[in-house]
């Protein structure tokens, strides 16, 4: 008798776990859902100019700089920059400020990423760390990093 109750009880629950997930109209994705796959590929694409070279890590660099801090933007120099980013830990981060400058314009979110800096093919550092990415009038922007 306790076998036939369990059995009908499983059923019960794993139908009624499926029924929760068919009724309903499907909801748009979360703002930051959005934001995430903008800050997926912010990355993608620079680690695409990675692979590419200085010349194309700078014009991504350059393309890709928040707008409100274009001016005196950093520069990599003949550094070529391999961000990796671990995108489980991107999260909103609406107090950061870039220093002096301020806070930057639209969502600001920050990640965790490993960054390998090469010159002329050979590994001179490596470093792990945050990066923040400021999502923009439907753009992902960044901030060149300064290299010491």
């Amino acid at each position: 008798m306790s076998a036939r109750l369990g059995g009908a009880l499983l059923v019960t629950l794993v139908t009624a776990g499926c029924a929760v997930g068919v009724s309903g109209t499907p909801s748009a994705a979360s703002q930051e859902a959005v934001d995430a796959g903008l800050v997926g590929g912010y990355f993608s694409d620079g680690l695409a100019a990675a692979r590419t070279g200085v010349a194309a890590q700078r014009e991504f660099l350059t393309r890709t700089q928040h707008p409100d801090f274009r001016a005196g933007a950093c520069d990599p120099g003949e550094l070529v920059l391999t961000v990796e980013p671990a995108l489980s830990t991107l999260r909103p981060d609406p107090g950061w400020t870039a220093g002096s400058r301020g806070r930057p314009r639209g969502r600001v979110y920050v990640v965790a990423v490993s960054v390998t800096a090469k010159r002329d093919g050979a590994t001179v550092g490596i470093q792990i760390g945050s990066q923040h990415v400021v999502v923009l009038d439907g753009a992902a922007y960044g901030f060149a990093p300064c290299p010491r």
